[in-house]
């Protein structure tokens, strides 16, 4: 498959707050080095512009990013504004607050939420925008995210913020959250190696809201990549479709639910392609079932 076929679109689609959006976005955590946002090596400048001008060339309307996504010299938001500004009224940019890092880019405390603003508003500057379409809290250890979703419902209210949604969140968080505005989106890790999120899944389902999985691809490899070894069931699978295994793992992550929204990250123009096609990807009801079972062991 060309990347002249392949399209975003073809994964379907999804109201994210005011925008509709390809189910397959793209998620800037790898843009900035080897080491996604750690202080690894710095990624091409060049290529990190054009695989997210080829992004969206190739109908994603959906980017994840965050202003602590940095590595030495390079910037996720720096690279996304310097390839996409001015940007299409189409795309939907989503950004997160919470952690907080020095300049040195050591990890520092979670930002209380009187310094949500100013975490909104270095976003703000970073990506070129007058206002946020959507933010989500990014929950560290709080075991209560009133306080901190609250400061951000203000610079909802402001106007520096459209959409507000959470991350790496716990059922009560969601709870807690919708109780003082609403929330369009809940991002947790997700995938066939980890499902701790299951029962949120089916929440966000019954509610409407839109279920954001990160790390689908990468497993217990998290930012490092997919460093696991890969199952049996899905190399099967794979060879069957002419596949790769990655183009798997996404195909059955979309197929979970049509809330489901996946921002697979790459720097690579061909991982890129290949992340898209797997909204062309059909599983078979005997494949998906198979691969279901798989995190159930």
């Amino acid at each position: 498959m060309t990347s002249r076929t392949v399209s975003a679109a073809a994964s379907g689609t999804w109201t994210l707050g005011d925008h509709m959006v390809h189910r397959i976005g793209f998620g800037a955590m790898r843009l900035t080095g080897s080491a996604a946002f750690h202080l690894g090596t710095p990624s091409d400048r060049g290529r990190s512009i054009a695989v997210l001008r080829r992004a969206v060339e190739l109908g994603v309307n959906h980017i994840d990013t965050a202003a602590f996504y940095f590595s030495r010299l390079r910037s996720s938001n720096e690279l996304i504004n310097s390839a996409l500004a001015p940007y299409s009224d189409e795309l939907l940019i989503s950004t997160k607050v919470g952690p907080a890092r020095d300049a040195s880019g050591e990890w520092a405390t979670s930002a209380r939420p009187d310094e949500l603003r100013g975490q909104v508003e270095e976003n703000l500057r970073q990506l070129g925008r007058d206002h946020l379409d959507l933010v989500n809290l990014r929950v560290m250890s709080q075991p209560s995210v009133s306080e901190h979703f609250g400061a951000l419902a203000e610079l909802r209210d402001a106007g520096l913020v459209r959409h507000l949604g959470l991350s790496n969140a716990r059922p009560e968080h969601l709870d807690e959250a919708r109780a003082i505005a609403p929330v369009v989106c809940v991002q947790n890790r997700y995938g066939l190696d980890d499902r701790d999120a299951e029962e949120l899944l089916h929440t966000c389902a019954a509610l409407g809201i839109a279920f954001v999985p990160f790390y689908s691809i990468a497993g217990p490899g998290r930012e490092e990549g997919a460093v696991h070894t890969e199952h049996d069931e899905v190399l099967s699978i794979a060879r069957a479709h002419g596949a790769t295994p990655a183009r798997v793992r996404l195909a059955w992550t979309l197929r979970k639910g049509p809330h489901i929204l996946a921002i697979p990250g790459t720097g690579n123009p061909d991982h890129l392609v290949d992340n898209l096609a797997a909204g062309e990807l059909r599983l078979t009801d005997e494949e998906f079932q198979l691969l279901d079972a798989l995190g159930r062991d």
